[in-house]
This record gives C-alpha cells, sequence and structure tokens, in this order.
C-alpha cells in the first residue's frame, strides 16, 4: 500500500529546499561580487551580503579604512553590505581621480543618514544631472548675496559683535562653547537663506541647531555606519536612529514652513534672500519641462545649506578653542599678531589677514589637524574609469578620504602633532600645501570654502582681541583627541572660561 509523506517529512522536505535555495543565493551572490570585480582594484575578500563588514571598526570607521590601505595599497575596493567602493588614500590619488579626472568623479555617491533626509532633492546630495544645474544656480546666488565680497565681511563681524556680547556676559564662569558658537556661525548663513537672523535666547531657533548637531553626531556613531551599510533594514529597526529620523523630520518641516512663508510673501521684482531668488527661478522654469526648480529642491537645497553652513565652521572652532587651551603659547602669539596688527579699537578685517601669517598658520593647522570630514562626502563614477591600470566600472561609488592626504606624511612631516611652523616658511610667513584640502577638490569641492575662510578668521580674531581662554584643566592634561570619528570628526566636550584683556 502507497505511504503518503507525513507532515514532518514534508517539513523536512521544506526544509532541505530552503537551506539548497540560500546556499545557492549565496553562492551567486559571491559569483557575482568576484565577476564584478574583474579589473578593479585589489581588496579584501568579502563575505556574501555583509562584505568586508567585520574588517572594519564602525567606532572608527576612518582608521579601519586607513589600516586597509596600508596592506592593498592607495587605491583599493571595499565591499560593505551591497555597496561596491574604490577608496582613495593619500593626496597623489586623490588628486588623480577628483582632478585629473574630475568629471568622472563627480556624481554623489550614497550616504544612510543624508540619503534620509534629503530623499535624492538639494544640492549637495542629489544626482549628478540635476546636481549641475543647482548648483551652479546656488553658487551664483550665494555670491549675489556677497559669499567672496565685502558684504559677507560685514554680516560676520556683525554677528561676531554679539557673540563677544554673549561671551562678556558669562562673567569668567565656565561654559560650554557649543551653541555659544553654533548660534553665531548659523545667523550669518541664516541671514543670507532665510534673510533674517535669529535671536540667541529663541528656542525653536536652538532646537534646530541641537537637531543639525545630532545629525552629524549620529551619522559619526557606530549606529550611523550600519544605517550607512544596510539602509533598507536599519531604518526600520527600532534604536537611536528613530530619534534621530524625528529630529531630521523637525529640521526639514521647519525650512518647509519657511519656504510657505516666502512663497506667500513672494515679490518677484525684489528678492530679499537666497529663497526668494530660487522661487523666483521656479517662476521662471514654470513652462520648461523637466525643470530641476521645485519646492522639493527649494527646501532640500536650503536644508543643506542650513546644516552645512552651520556645524562645519562651528565644530571646527570648537575643536580649535580646545587645542589653544592645550597650547597656550600658540594663543599668546595670536594675541601678539592681533595687537601688533589690528590692535584693541580697530574692528578685525580680512584685510588684516594678510598682515598675520600667525594667525592664518594657526587656522590652517586647526582644520588640518581636526580634520572634521575625514571620508569628504561619498562620490559616484559617471562611467567607466581607468585609474592606475585598474578599471573602475560607472556606478561605482568613491570614498576619497581628504584626511589621508592631509595627514600624508609626504606632504606633511610628523602629520599627528599639531605643528603651527608647517604652514610658515623660515622667515614666518604663511606658506600653501597642495595637500591641504579640507573643503575637498575636484567638480564638486565645498561652494562655501570662502565664507567659511572668512568666518575661521573673523570669529577667532574678534574673540581673542577681547578674551584670553582659561581652563581649569592643565595644558598637559587636556585631550585633544577627537570624541567620535565616522562620517564627522567631533570634539570631546568641555567647559572654559574668557577673561577680558
Amino acid at each position: 500500500m502507497l505511504q503518503l509523506p507525513g507532515p514532518m517529512d514534508l517539513l523536512g522536505a521544506g526544509t532541505l529546499l530552503l537551506a539548497v535555495f540560500l546556499a545557492g543565493l549565496l553562492l551567486l551572490s559571491s559569483w557575482q561580487q568576484m565577476r564584478q570585480r574583474g579589473k578593479m582594484p585589489p581588496g579584501p575578500t568579502p563575505l556574501p551580503l555583509i562584505g568586508n563588514l567585520l574588517q572594519i571598526d564602525r567606532n572608527h570607521l576612518p582608521h579601519s579604512l586607513i589600516k586597509l590601505s596600508a596592506k592593498y595599497g592607495p587605491v583599493y575596493t571595499l565591499q560593505l553590505g551591497g555597496r561596491r567602493i574604490v577608496v582613495l588614500c593619500g593626496y597623489k590619488a586623490i588628486k588623480e581621480a577628483l582632478v585629473d579626472q574630475a568629471s568622472e568623479f563627480r556624481d554623489r555617491g550614497h550616504h544612510g543618514t543624508f540619503d534620509w533626509i534629503f530623499r535624492d532633492h538639494g544640492v549637495a546630495f542629489s544626482n549628478l544631472e540635476k546636481s549641475i544645474p543647482l548648483r551652479r544656480f546656488t553658487i551664483t546666488t550665494l555670491r549675489n548675496f556677497g559669499l567672496g565680497r565685502r558684504s559677507i565681511e560685514e554680516r560676520i563681524l556683525e554677528e561676531a559683535h554679539f557673540l563677544v556680547d554673549a561671551l562678556r556676559d558669562t562673567k569668567g564662569a565656565p561654559f560650554d562653547p557649543t551653541y555659544f558658537l553654533s548660534r553665531s556661525v548659523s545667523n550669518v548663513i541664516s541671514s543670507i537663506i532665510f534673510g533674517n537672523r535669529f535671536d540667541y535666547e529663541d528656542q525653536e531657533f536652538l532646537a534646530l541647531l541641537t537637531g543639525i548637531l545630532e545629525t552629524f553626531r549620529f551619522s559619526s556613531s557606530p549606529q550611523g555606519q550600519l544605517l550607512d551599510i544596510f539602509p533598507g533594514v536599519v531604518q526600520h529597526l527600532p534604536g537611536s536612529q528613530q530619534k534621530s529620523f524625528q529630529m531630521f523630520s523637525e529640521l526639514k518641516e521647519f525650512v518647509a514652513k519657511k519656504a510657505e512663508a516666502h512663497q506667500e510673501t513672494l515679490d518677484p521684482n525684489s528678492p530679499r534672500d537666497f529663497m526668494d531668488c530660487f522661487l523666483v527661478k521656479m517662476l521662471q522654469d514654470g513652462k520648461t519641462p523637466n525643470s530641476f526648480f521645485s519646492m522639493e529642491e527649494l527646501v532640500g537645497t536650503t536644508l543643506s545649506i542650513f546644516i552645512g553652513g552651520t556645524e562645519t565652521i562651528s565644530t571646527t572652532l570648537r575643536y580649535g578653542f580646545l587645542i589653544l587651551l592645550k597650547y597656550p603659547e600658540v594663543e599668546e602669539k595670536i594675541h601678539e599678531e592681533i595687537d601688533r596688527v589690528i590692535g584693541v579699537n580697530r574692528t578685525p578685517s580680512m584685510e588684516a589677514r594678510l598682515q598675520m601669517p600667525y594667525t592664518e598658520a594657526v587656522i590652517h593647522e586647526i582644520q588640518r589637524f581636526a580634520d572634521l570630514l575625514p571620508l569628504g562626502l561619498p562620490r559616484r563614477v559617471t562611467r567607466d574609469v581607468q585609474l592606475r591600470g585598474y578599471t573602475i566600472p560607472k556606478g561605482t561609488e568613491v570614498f576619497a578620504m581628504l584626511g589621508t592626504a592631509m595627514r600624508d606624511p609626504k606632504h606633511f612631516a610628523r602629520p599627528e602633532e599639531f605643528d603651527v611652523q608647517r604652514f610658515l616658511d623660515e622667515k614666518g610667513q604663511f606658506q600653501k600645501n597642495e595637500a591641504f584640502i579640507p573643503f575637498s577638490v575636484g567638480k564638486r569641492y565645498c561652494f562655501g570654502e570662502h565664507l567659511a575662510r572668512a568666518e575661521l578668521f573673523l570669529f577667532l580674531t574678534s574673540i581673542l582681541q577681547h578674551f584670553r581662554f582659561k581652563s581649569a584643566v592643565a595644558p598637559e592634561d587636556i585631550d585633544i583627541s577627537p570624541g567620535l570619528v565616522g562620517f564627522a570628526t567631533i570634539p570631546r566636550t568641555y567647559e572654559f572660561s574668557v577673561i577680558p584683556r
């Protein structure tokens, strides 16, 4: 008599079929990865599905990538989950790609945190086709509102005046400089994009600054790195990313409300700020098929300028002040140069910067040492390209490790040390170094570079013209190693006092 298979037999057969299917899937994934690599740069052998996840430290991703380059060379291939990435280390490799083949390396790569926020909208994180007209418009408009001109200097100095008053009100008591600096720096860019500055006690403004800081902290955390590798899964799981997503949403909602308010009060013949100019461009392109100027792009572009124009400079200043507490002799030399060139009654100016080589060298060394964006923003190649005899297929992502250029021993002796003299010649005059690239290079370099340089110089000199720094911790006990390193380098939290000179 024919015996039918029982439930347990069917279950066993189903399990076996599932195991065979999964094994086949893993073999297919491995075969595809090997086939895709072809003549790509060498790199560690990836595992199916997770890639080289086990070979990196999510607590310090940049350090992990540098260690791998010691084994596989300055140009190598890495697999992070489903992402195939070519990593560039050292100034020469970065220049050969981003400068010598600038057009081929100009598309934007993937980033879990910022992709979630921007959704391929805005000038900073959009794809190549969209980014070109948005970037051209943004640069032109920001220049019209003073970037790179004397009018922006006046905006910065006005805000520096408010900052000095706020610091004076501390009356020598210790304080955390985080929001003192971010409020002032953010108000400069806010006056350009929104048409107004915010009061320092405005609670909504402070909430926005907290959201921006959280964006950088989360994207630099191990959880942020995991989101970057497995965005489709991690964004739906419980965890710290959900709180961050809520803060990101509030940032975006704030900018969207600003855009709607501007639209309601817009006079196309008299634009007041960046948002108005974008709205005018939308009206002009209203009948143009496939125009890239829309409310979504306005919100995305404004938000990217707001975030970038707030956190990068304020964090650099915050790290710089910690370094000056560690090296009081450097602060003293800046005081001497300020007294000699500017004096106590004149207002600092960009013109004076040309006569202050030591201060200029300090600012450069702070930026080099702080290494604010060690990975840079991810790139993507626009077509198959050749680099050092390797073939990088179209669509491959690229990590240009800016920090490895600024710590390249071929260009900077003793790169792990803070040394102002590396930017001064034998006569004490400021000297440039081609490997100093904190704003990146190539077609998608940071267009806020001129604003950033002006803010760093004018805020620093305005503060040190009026105050000396004092720490409750002895200089030798101050730790200037970063508190968090990932997408960004975040300095440790600290307090200090400012004493009127």
